[in-house]
């Protein structure tokens, strides 16, 4: 019976043990937080969003990266899908339904139910939990440990021997549930190649106009239409204090870091042309900003938007351009402590199709520590789950 040691307690973590222990596998299974799946419980807080329904044709775009190696994702959707993960949540008896945006969700809309009975299977099926224990050093065939509930000089260390370890260590977001990307040194040391961590999925900051800033701070920016570079995100953006967030810039999100000078061109009235918003206006002489808002139903963020980047307006045209094409600068990205996700990780060409480190013979990656991103919208927990599955399955047949 071999001996599996996963490292992070995390969606990915946790699958791979699941996977690995119902397999016949002795799962010791590291985390350096004191319970598992803390950023399991934070994603659930708005209400768990598990995968998306759509079919495995489209789902797989969702999927971006450097040099991520074609067919990957059919692949590793294709041995655990959205279906299988409804699946697998009804087995722990957490019923799921499809939004209509088709997003799923479990009933309850909380994911401390669904953890808690997760984790009382693992442990049904023989998994050790050992928490508070961060990893220092991985050699051939063992992991060195810290264990955090000895004092800090006593530099107490365990290490603990495995035929097979899978890394689930997370990216860098969100570093208070455990997922601080501590361990990119650790394997660049080792000679890994690393992509570096950048927020993914995250807000954006704009240069507002001080004075206006009470009349923009909160406000949503409903049914618009966000593009770049080719690119277009329908959906709502909220206005911040420090500037955008939401879904569009969420999609987006890869085609704005690649820019020197990123700029957000916004369509506040994508159902309306030109020509149409300009014969609204009828007879209309003057203060068009003013009128748009009765006549075009315009919000108020919206005005203010659209009088700090291109007002003032001499003609209704003007502004039904600007309308459907308000351009917004962005200065930067929010923190990566912020994101819900980040960019970077083990670059692909430092594992093989098995998910094995190729400088670490044995040593497997999954979930986030790899460098490929995705939107919200479930697509991030079901890559979790996927790539957790792949990971524990070739670990199973090592060497």
């Amino acid at each position: 019976m071999p001996h599996i040691l996963v490292i992070g307690g995390g969606p990915a973590g946790l699958r791979a043990a699941e996977v690995a222990s119902a397999a016949g596998a002795k799962v010791s299974l590291f985390d350096q937080k004191r319970s598992v799946g803390r950023k399991f419980l934070i994603a659930g807080k708005g209400g768990l969003n598990l995968t998306h329904s759509e079919e495995l044709e489209d789902f797989v775009k969702r999927y971006r990266g450097p040099e991520q190696p074609p067919g990957f994702w059919e692949r590793a959707l294709a041995d655990f899908d959205n279906k299988a993960i409804r699946a697998w949540a009804a087995r722990l008896d957490v019923g799921t339904f499809v939004q209509k945006s088709g997003r799923v969700y479990p009933k309850a809309l909380k994911a401390a139910p669904l953890l808690r009975r997760w984790v009382a299977q693992l442990r049904a099926q023989g998994v050790e939990f050992r928490m508070n224990h961060r990893l220092i050093s991985l050699g051939k065939g063992e992991a060195r440990f810290q264990d955090l509930t000895k004092p800090t000089e006593a530099a107490h260390e365990v290490v603990i021997p495995a035929d097979a370890i899978i890394l689930a260590l997370g990216g860098g977001s969100w570093p208070e549930s455990g997922s601080d990307g501590q361990w990119v040194r650790m394997l660049e040391q080792a000679g890994v190649k690393v992509a570096p961590l950048s927020p993914a999925n995250c807000g954006w900051e704009v240069r507002w106009p001080h004075e206006q800033l009470s009349l923009l701070e909160g406000q949503p920016l409903k049914n618009v239409i966000a593009s770049v570079g080719g690119s277009d995100a329908p959906g709502e953006i909220m206005v911040t204090r420090y500037g955008l967030e939401g879904g569009p810039l969420y999609q987006l999100g890869p085609v704005l870091r690649a820019m020197d000078e990123p700029v957000l061109n916004l369509d506040f009235k994508p159902t309306f042309t030109v020509e149409q918003l300009v014969k609204k206006m009828e007879s209309v002489k003057r203060n068009f900003l003013k009128e748009s808002q009765y006549r075009w139903k315009l919000s108020e963020p919206m005005r203010v938007i659209l009088e700090h980047f291109h007002g003032p307006f001499e003609c209704a045209e003007d502004l039904a351009k600007a309308a459907k094409a308000c351009c917004v600068t962005l200065t930067k990205a929010r923190p990566l402590a912020e994101a819900i996700s980040s960019a970077g990780g083990v670059r692909w060409s430092a594992i093989d199709q098995a998910l094995m480190i190729k400088e670490l013979p044995g040593v497997f990656v999954a979930g986030e520590m790899i460098d490929w991103e995705a939107p919200t919208g479930g697509y991030l927990l079901q890559a979790c789950f996927a790539s957790g599955t792949l990971a524990a399955k070739a670990a199973l047949k090592f060497p």
